[in-house]
């Protein structure tokens, strides 16, 4: 190699050192989502100024914030409440489902006696239910989680069953030949192997237990998103209606958003599938 090869060489060194490095895989997806939603502020706002959309129908982005920014106490309380409703039946919700998951594939007769009746329970439209619910524990939080929890539980309940059924018989069999327990397969094998069906049923959950909470609002509350979209329904106020279901968004992806995060740090072995 000649001298002057050996000189580019040496020069180059620094510049691969200078290099940038590549963007974390969370910082690519946050700038993705970032743009994405300012190319959608930016169509939304054109469109309107562009084809002269009436604001009964569909007023300017920028109309909804100003007027979410000029009241930002009655979005955030309303937020936060709703933000808890949707929580608790959630939890609770998705704890019964996996539970009695368990039990009815532990139990072929209590699945055989009682999944008739979940199925029926499902049946009955949630404006029904919720009437109900509000009679026997009045416009209280409780109420709202209580139908939260209600859409939230039958999805949870029959994906942990699917999840678990599906365990393969095979390596049940050869834990049992090493004189491992009934609990020990429940927690090293049946419910790790059932865990991405359980999430597939968490995430469309956390969307289900939002509308649980937003139409408990609908029968009698002071403060949520339901009671900030019912008053604008009432009053005819558009860029109101807009305000609660952009809020109502925010939360339900960001809900989402929690739930995806947690589904790909404990069920890694399937993203690496």
């Amino acid at each position: 190699m000649s001298a002057g090869s050996t000189a580019l060489l040496v020069e180059d060194e620094p510049a691969r050192g200078l290099r940038p490095t590549a963007l974390p895989d969370f910082l690519r997806k946050a700038a993705r989502l970032l743009l994405g939603l300012a190319a959608t502020a930016l169509i939304w706002e054109g469109a309107v100024r562009l084809f002269g959309i009436r604001p009964s129908y569909l007023p300017r982005l920028s109309t909804i914030l100003m007027s979410m920014a000029a009241t930002p106490r009655a979005y955030v309380d309303g937020f936060l409440r709703t933000l808890a409703e949707t929580l608790i039946g959630f939890v609770t919700g998705g704890a019964f489902g996996v539970l009695t998951g368990i039990a009815f594939f532990r139990m072929r007769a209590l699945r055989e006696m009682v999944f008739p009746i979940f199925v029926v329970s499902q049946t009955i439209p949630v404006i029904a239910f919720g009437a109900l619910v509000v009679l026997w524990f009045g416009n209280t939080l409780l109420a709202k989680a209580v139908i939260a929890f209600y859409l939230t539980f039958f999805p949870v309940t029959v994906n942990t069953l699917l999840g678990l059924e599906a365990v393969d018989p095979q390596q049940v069999a050869l834990m049992r030949s090493f004189g491992a327990s009934n609990r020990q397969l429940l927690l090293r094998l049946q419910l790790p192997t059932a865990l991405p069906q359980i999430f597939v049923a968490l995430r469309l959950a956390s969307s289900l237990s939002l509308v649980g909470a937003i139409v408990g609002e609908w029968f009698g509350d002071t403060t949520g998103l339901g009671v900030l979209l019912l008053q604008a329904m009432f009053t005819e106020n558009v860029v109101a209606i807009w305000g609660a279901l952009l809020a109502a968004a925010l939360l339900g992806t960001g809900f989402y958003a929690v739930v995806a995060a947690a589904e790909r740090r404990l069920v890694f072995w399937s993203a690496e599938q």
